[in-house]
């Protein structure tokens, strides 16, 4: 009998308004506290992908975003501690008001310009930024580590 893998789907959201980028500032995950990163979470069990982006925007920065509005601009498969298969989807229409709604987890929500991006943001976040700007839509990272 063959084992599959487990992997974890990551969902991130590239929400932009007139150019500028939100990224939040982690706080007590234990990982990259301190970093940037986009809004972000995991998929559960039973939803779409778009189902769980839009969940995610919900719980995590306050706002309702309609899933026709979400555009997967990338996709990475990548090892961190474990194996994982992020989507980052990209919206640029929402309801509401952007707000802190896991202040246990996010020091706060804030606007760069891709130009002016925070020094210290999640690499793979990076990473990504990058390979969007340059049209890549697949890319892998880290696997070295996984052997």
């Amino acid at each position: 009998m063959t084992v599959r893998p487990g992997f974890c789907v990551d969902l991130h959201l590239l929400l932009r308004a007139d150019q500028r980028l939100l990224l939040g500032e982690r706080l007590n995950t234990g990982f990259m506290d301190g970093a940037y990163h986009f809004p972000s979470g995991h998929l559960e069990q039973g939803e779409s992908a778009t189902a769980g982006m839009v969940r995610e925007a919900a719980e995590e920065i306050g706002v309702t975003v309609d899933p026709t509005d979400l555009d997967l601009v990338h996709v990475m498969h990548h090892y961190t501690d474990s194996g994982r298969t992020a989507f980052f989807f990209q919206a640029t229409r929402w309801v509401g008001k952007v707000t802190n709604r896991e202040p246990d987890k996010c020091a706060g929500w804030s606007w760069f310009s891709p130009e002016a991006l925070p020094k210290r943001m999640v690499p793979y976040a990076t990473e990504a930024l990058r390979w969007i700007a340059d049209g890549v839509l697949y890319a892998e990272r880290g696997w070295e580590r996984a052997r």
